[in-house]
Parts: structure tokens; sequence; C-alpha cells
């Protein structure tokens, strides 16, 4: 009978890793743990401790300090299964999981499922010719180095990647290797994974390639599985259920999925939300549970894309998820700086972004071509940004990984402005209030479309008034608001003055706030 050694890579909540330790090891299958090194000492002590007497758990032998789309993640794998070859002996099949993931069948389906699939469960699709990847970088993945993290030092990242470019230092891919491209979320037989590790000590050249591609975890096991595999041994696909919406982000599963979930083709699924304890406790009895029957529909996918559809041509079954969760989170603080000069916000968000560790995104609502990460999509326009907004802030918040994110936005932008400040989260907003020159204002009135080259001046004097007092009603629109946390930040004011109004807002030492605004030219036009 099938034996399943788990894999499971984590970096938190340890008392749910624990929880699904015992679960998962409860009906005899076994479970390999690696635990970020980056996560807190405390925590991986508390796993150890409360697992230390289970014979079917082994951890990691090195921890590894990992980061999405770097290497480590990889190398932590093969950590968790080299300790899990050793340990387990009769373990038959090895199966990728992470603390996100929950079974969606019972311990003995699963083993009867994979008794009866002689087969290695993996995506594996040709790298260069399937449309796995749907945006960004393909080759650029593969032929040029990447050292740095992507998320944690951009700036190294894209400068290495430049320099590369610039001087044309591409490298060819292994002569015998068809790099192939698919989800990290595997079930390998015993003989495949054995294969693997003899095959990472021999091929040195090979796995120095692989250890400076980017996102390597999306073409590693899925190289080498189809590599040393007979392709009729082969099945492309997970037996772990998760869906992305067109936005690029996992589709979170909560209490009410609990039979769309056991209808669906798999043994696992991923992502549960962690406040679906509901579903957590059903589907942990579940699996220790015996002569339990499942009625295999499938249509979790097709049912998804059918309501979604629906959602964008206006006929609605259920919310849509930015709209089920639509909160920042009640954790997290959002710092808006709104200012009608654009360059001088720029010109102070730099100085704040040099003296504070806060993540800053600039006109994000405002500007098309504002620097932003690639998030599936919803960033490409400013219409999905402006539809999306919550969606779209969520995201950097999660890109950056902090829970303090600085935007800018401009007066005009109320609506915006409301909709962030009735959140659950804390957001505190600085309105740094500029003098506005004749000169400025007949500048504003073109670049918005209100008057042209060819405008007669005498118009231009009779319309200045008017986008001079626009400019007042925007400000006092923004004080009629009554914001909670709304700092004024004012041209005319001393530098003492600005530098509270900032410290307040940022919440850091007025000594650090006169650093930030101790620049001779941060209002000049």
């Amino acid at each position: 009978m099938a034996k399943i050694a788990f894999i499971l890579l984590c970096h938190k909540e340890p008392d749910a890793i624990i929880r699904q330790a015992q679960s998962l090891t409860a009906a005899g299958d076994y479970m390999s743990i690696h635990f970020d090194a980056r996560a807190r000492p405390e925590d991986y002590a508390k796993i150890r401790a409360a697992l230390r007497d289970n014979p079917n758990v082994t951890f990691a032998g090195k921890r590894l300090k990992c980061g999405w789309g770097e290497w480590s993640l990889v190398a932590a794998t093969l950590q968790a299964v080299d300790a899990a070859v050793e340990a387990f002996p009769r373990a038959t099949h090895f199966y990728m999981l992470s603390g996100d993931c929950m079974a969606i069948k019972s311990a003995e389906y699963a083993h009867d499922f994979l008794d009866r699939h002689d087969k290695d469960f993996i995506e594996s699709f040709d790298y260069f010719n399937s449309d796995w990847i749907k945006t960004g970088w393909k080759e650029e993945r593969l032929v040029y180095r990447h050292w740095f993290n992507e998320r944690t030092q951009k700036k190294r990242f894209y400068a290495m990647f430049n320099l590369q470019q610039r001087l044309g230092l591409t490298r060819p891919i292994p002569a015998d290797i068809d790099v192939m491209i698919g989800s990290q979320w595997w079930c390998l037989r015993r003989r495949t994974i054995e294969w693997i590790l003899d095959f990472a000590k021999k091929r040195r050249d090979v796995m120095r390639f692989f250890s400076t591609t980017w996102i390597p975890d999306e073409t590693f096991f899925q190289t080498l599985v189809r590599h040393l595999v007979p392709d009729k041994e082969i099945e492309s696909r997970t037996l772990t259920f998760l869906m992305f919406t067109e936005y690029g982000m996992p589709v979170v599963f909560y209490n009410d999925h609990y039979d769309l979930l056991l209808s669906q083709d798999f043994l696992f699924a991923r992502k549960i939300s962690p406040e679906a304890l509901e579903l957590k406790r059903r589907l942990g009895v579940l699996f220790s549970s015996e002569g339990v029957t499942f009625q295999i529909s499938n249509e979790g996918r097709s049912l998804f894309n059918f309501l979604s559809g629906k959602g964008r041509i206006g006929r609605r079954f259920a919310p849509r998820f930015w709209e089920t969760e639509s909160s920042l989170g009640r954790e997290r603080e959002l710092l808006i700086v709104v200012c009608k000069k654009w360059h001088v916000a720029k010109r102070l968000v730099e100085r704040i972004r040099k003296m504070t560790n806060v993540p800053c995104v600039e006109y994000l609502f405002n500007e098309e071509s504002c620097p932003l990460p690639d998030l599936g999509g919803i960033q490409s326009t400013m219409g999905k940004r402006h539809r999306h907004r919550r969606a779209l802030m969520r995201m950097l918040f999660d890109y950056y990984d902090t829970d303090r994110l600085l935007v800018c936005m401009d007066p005009a932008n109320l609506d915006l402005l409301e909709d962030f400040g009735r959140d659950r989260s804390t957001t505190r907003f600085l309105e740094v209030e500029c003098q506005f020159s004749d000169d400025y204002l007949i500048g504003h009135a073109m670049r918005v479309g209100l008057a042209g080259a060819r405008t007669p001046r005498e118009t231009i004097e009779r319309l200045l008034p008017t986008v001079r007092n626009d400019m007042i009603h925007e400000s006092d629109r923004i004080r009629d608001a009554e914001f909670e946390y709304l700092n004024h930040m004012r041209e005319i004011d001393p530098m003492e003055v600005s530098a509270r109004a900032v410290a307040e807002f940022l919440t850091v030492p007025e000594s650090v706030a006169q650093d930030i605004v101790r620049h001779d030219h941060l209002f000049a036009d």
C-alpha cells in the first residue's frame, strides 16, 4: 500500500503546522518539514518540541533562508526530501505541500488512488512552446544569471540584469536538457525522487544553471522529472487543487466550499483561508475517515470561470473576491500623501524612502506610467487600478511583504481618499499644501485641457480665479471628510512645524522628521 512522505515548506503559524503534521501522520504517513531560517527561532523550537515524539516526522538537516523566486526554495525542498528519503525507507511517494494546503479526500482514498496510478504527478509543459507563462519574462529567466531577490533587492536585481543585457552576457541552456515549467505542487514516486537526488550529485553543471535562474521552483523538478522518467509514466497535472483569478491571485477557499472541494478530482487543495476554521475542522475529520465515497464532478474551475464571467458583464451570483475580502487588513497601515503639486510630493516621498523602511508608491491612481510591479494585470490600466483599488492595494502590501505602505494621491481623488479612509485598516493622511503662482495655475490649466497654447491671455486671466478656487475647494472637501488621522504640512510653515506634522503622520521621532523635511528646494516649481 502507498505510504506518503509529505514535504512541507513553511515559515509561520507554528500551531497550524503542528496540527497539520499530527493530522497527516495519524494515518501512517510521514512528514519532512523545512521551516524557513528567516522565521522566529521560538516558533521553530515550538514545532520541534511538539513533534519530538512523533516517529513519522523528521526535519530538514539544514534550514535555509528562503525568498520568493529564489533558488533557496528548491534547495530547501531538496534538504527536506533528502531527510525524508533517509528517515522513511517505507515511503513510496513524496508529496509537496505548503502550510496553506489541506487534504480534500480521506487518507484511505489517497492511498488507493496512488496504488491504482503508478505515475509521477507533476505539471511539466514545454517552457518555450507552451503558454504557461502568461505575462512577464520568459527567456530572460533562464539565459541571464539572477543572484538577487527581485522583491527584497530590486535595485540590485535589475541592475545586474540590465548590465548583462547591455554586455550581451547570455548563457546557453545545458545541451541535453529540455526546460519544462509547471506548478511546484507535485507528487513523485520514490524511484523518481532517488533518481533526482542522484542526478543532482552528478550533474553540477545543471545545478549551477538552475541555481541562478529566476523562479526555479517552477522549472527544476519539472525539467528533471521529464528528463529522467519515461513520458508514459508522467501525468502532467498536480494532485493539489488550486485556481487563480484573472489577476493572477490565488482563489482562497472558505467554510462554504466544503462540498465543492470534495467533488474535485484532487487529493489536496490550496489556499485554505486561515479564518475557515469550520472547513479545516471538517477536512481534518475527513482525512482520518474510512469507507467514505466521493462523487467526482470536477466542475470547480469551470464554475468559477462562469460565475466570475457573469460578474464581468453585470450578472452576479456571489461577491467577487475583492469584495468578499475587501478590507486591506485590520493590522495594516496605509499612509497617503495628498498633494496637488506632484513633483513636491515626489521629492518628499523620496526623502521618506531614504530615511525610513516604508515602501513608497507615487501617484499610482493618477499616472499611467507610475512604476508598479507585475501583479497579474490588475495594474496594467488606469481603469483597472481604480475599479479594483482595494485589491490592488492588498496586492501591493503582499508584494512588499509589509504592514505599512505609503502612496501619493491628488486632492481631486476624494472618492479614493474616502474609500481607503473607511477601511478597517489604519489610514493616515498628510495633506501637503502648496502656494500656487499664476504661472503654475496656467500650466496646470494647460495640462488638464482647460487651456491651450493659443488660448487668449484675457481668457486665461478670467480662468485663473476659477482654477485657484477649485484647488481650495478640493482642500476644503478633504477637511469636511473628517478623517481620523489627517495632518497638514504647509509651504508657509516653519520647518519645525512641518517636521511635527510629518512625525505624527509617519509615527517617527521628530529628529527623523526634521531630516526628511530639511530640503532647500522641496517646494520649488
